[in-house]
């Protein structure tokens, strides 16, 4: 473990970058400072120098040797940290072969191989060859100057224009070189004997002959107007990829100002996401939401640059709060963005060590349902699993599913099944009710626990219950709880069915020992009451009294003002 973590402290070293952590920035000063000292000593020892002198540049050159062999070797380790395609042996060989990794290892274990066995030439060749091994380390100087990470992405972002002007630079040279030659032979046939002399002075024509090569008179009035547009095409062939390389070149700076921007704006939309104490409870709590308008006034953003913002980042998104509202009551559309965790493939894990587990299947697509859940595991110290990324349209539920192979579903499932398969393992899946689209019924609350509409038994086939008794005093502890507290009412199994084969929970291997059920929450108290959070600590004392009573609560974050969340692992 503690050499993982060394490993990807070191990757985070050699991460090229100037700007990370200030140690960070001295090792990477230190090897752009050895590398100069490096090839200065090449330099300074082809001038005739004393003997003493001789004797510095031979330290300085094993000094520098010795730790970059070091550096060069650690790189290659660390290879797949930096990228995952660098895994493995061959992983490591690919490496080598990537233009630094080339520059590394010729720059380094060459000296190595050359001491330990000479190679087979002269001494003096053989130290001249390791030389020039070791001047090519000066290219290593080009991951630190942004200036050639622009170059580089001009030159790929332009490639393809770039085969193309030379594809038909090139056809068109072939096609002016034969009918040179066409031109040209009858009356110079001693110069232009053959078609591969009149395609060679063509292409020397291009690089300024510098063999005299293409020194051939021309005679023909034909032959001076190809040579004309040979001599044009000679600008070109240039001139071309110079512009579009140019061009490119322009476009690499725009589009790492533009992404440096996105940045600086995400920090934005994290920083606006400042915990706000909540009156009932006075805990500290992330805010469900917070609409755009809200966010261009506070944080100076246009409504472009918070798009942007959301698209960029992998725990914000966009939503329109009409979607809460049922449609009777006419709601307005109205856009908002809502922060969450994020720390697996599928969304977002906390293992507290509890037996009870909140799960928020849906909260990609319903609002604010994942807030809510998260405050509820939070307040009882019970673990969380919550479905926050993927695909929106088409939608793929978690929770429903005739097959269990979406990205982010198998690790899902997986991390589920290992919380529920603790001894006296509970899992509570949370959901949203009346919605847009749906009915507004008197409850507040649903529970369901496996059977079908209206079928209120625990005792039956199929049911997710096993403990009946623990499960009727949470259930009654809900309803008790929700009518004194708030007036609230809540049914059991009366409006929505749970019977269904695709719920996520009866394909847990742990299904058959595990005890789980289904609230669905309207979203007028999970999401607009202001005793949202206070309904949450109202269930969390229920679960807690009845499933882990002696188990001890830290909920002192609660009581902190900060941004966003923070006690999560990544």
């Amino acid at each position: 473990m503690r050499t993982q973590v060394f490993k990807k402290e070191l990757a985070q070293v050699f991460d090229d970058n100037l700007h990370t952590k200030q140690w960070h920035n001295y090792v990477d000063y230190a090897i752009i400072g050895l590398i100069l000292l490096s090839t200065a000593e090449i330099f300074i020892s082809t001038f005739p120098i004393s003997a003493r002198t001789e004797k510095w540049m031979k330290g300085i050159d094993w000094l520098t040797q010795v730790f970059f062999t070091i550096e060069v070797s650690l790189r290659i380790w660390t290879a797949d940290e930096i990228n995952p395609n660098y895994k493995g042996f061959w992983g490591r060989v690919k490496y080598c072969f990537s233009f630094y990794g080339l520059i590394d290892f010729l720059a380094t274990y060459p000296f190595w191989f050359n001491f330990i066995s000479p190679l087979p030439v002269t001494a003096l060749k053989s130290i001249r060859i390791m030389r020039l091994f070791r001047v090519a380390r000066m290219f290593r100087i080009f991951r630190y100057i942004k200036a050639f990470h622009f170059l580089g992405t001009a030159v790929k972002s332009k490639k393809t224009e770039m085969l193309v002007s030379l594809q038909f630079l090139f056809t068109t040279t072939i096609v002016l070189s034969l009918l040179l030659y066409i031109v040209e032979h009858d009356a110079n046939p001693e110069m232009i004997s053959d078609g591969w002399k009149s395609f060679v002075w063509a292409f020397a024509k291009y690089i300024g002959d510098p063999g005299k090569i293409a020194d051939l008179p021309i005679v023909t009035s034909a032959g001076h107007v190809i040579t004309f547009i040979v001599g044009i095409l000679g600008i070109a062939i240039f001139a071309v990829p110079i512009g579009l390389i140019g061009s490119g070149f322009t476009e690499a700076i725009e589009e790492r100002q533009n992404e440096e921007e996105i940045k600086s704006n995400v920090d934005k939309l994290h920083r606006a996401f400042e915990r706000k104490q909540d009156p009932p409870t006075l805990f500290q709590v992330v805010p469900m939401y917070l609409s755009l308008v809200d966010i261009q006034a506070r944080m100076g953003m246009t409504q472009e640059a918070i798009f942007d913002a959301v698209n960029a980042s992998d725990d914000f998104r966009v939503f329109n709060m009409a979607t809460t509202i049922p449609a009777d009551k006419n709601p307005v559309d109205r856009l908002a963005v809502e922060h969450f965790v994020v720390n697996k493939p599928y969304g977002c894990l906390i293992d507290r060590g509890s037996r009870v587990t909140i799960v928020s299947p849906a909260s990609l697509v319903d609002p604010m349902v994942g807030n809510f859940s998260y405050y509820l595991a939070k307040i009882g110290g019970f673990n969380f699993v919550s479905r926050e990324l993927g695909e929106v349209l088409p939608y793929k539920s978690f929770y429903l599913a005739s097959s269990f192979d979406e990205p982010g579903q198998p690790e899902f499932m997986a991390d589920i099944n290992e919380l529920t398969s603790r001894e006296g393992a509970w899992c509570i899946t949370i959901l949203a009710a009346s919605g847009k689209n749906e009915p507004e019924y008197p409850e507040v609350v649903h529970i369901g626990y496996g059977g079908g509409r209206g079928e209120s038994a625990l005792d039956a086939p199929n049911r997710f219950i096993h403990d009946i008794e623990k499960a009727t005093a949470i259930f009654s502890g809900i309803e008790n709880s929700l009518q004194n507290d708030f007036g609230w009412k809540a049914e059991r199994q009366m409006r929505y069915k749970t019977d269904n084969p695709k719920i996520y929970l009866r394909h847990l291997p742990s299904a058959n020992t595990m005890n789980a059920f289904i609230l669905r929450i309207a979203w007028s108290a999970m999401s607009w009451d202001t005793r949202r959070i206070k309904m949450a600590q109202t269930f969390a004392d229920v679960f807690h009294k009845e499933l882990e009573p002696l188990r001890q609560i830290d909920i002192s974050e609660l009581k902190i003002k900060n941004l966003g969340y923070s006690d999560y692992k990544l």
